[in-house]
């Protein structure tokens, strides 16, 4: 497993702030995202996304795996677990890969990211 991180999703209340504070502050650029409910964050390093109605939310680390199938199995060994099923869609894996919410083995909340194939 690769391990470093590889995608950042922040939680807010409104996006459309967000996008105007974070772009402002750290010269981020924003594309909205085919559902509409927040933005795709592109920076000079590692990838990030911004979805709305989460007030006071921390940020979610991904970190990245080369299987994912591996990964979670890897993590429910070690102890930890998986959190809520596979939602995304088609064109959302194709753009941005695939993630997971997990907890390690005390309780801690993380993701794991495969990106997309290139």
């Amino acid at each position: 497993m690769a391990g470093e991180i590889s995608f950042f999703e922040l939680g807010v209340d409104d996006p459309v702030k967000a996008r105007t504070f974070y772009g402002n502050l750290f010269g981020w650029t924003f594309e909205e995202v085919p559902t509409g409910t927040g933005f795709a964050i592109t920076t000079p390093s590692v990838p990030g996304g911004v979805h709305g109605a989460d007030t006071e939310a921390t940020p979610y680390l991904f970190f990245k795996v080369d299987d994912l199938e591996e990964a979670l199995e890897r993590i429910v060994e070690l102890g930890g677990t998986v959190e809520g099923p596979d939602t995304e869609g088609e064109e959302s894996v194709a753009r941005f890969g695939r993630f997971r919410f997990c907890r390690d083995d005390q309780g801690s909340p993380f993701g794991v990211h495969q990106p997309p194939a290139r």
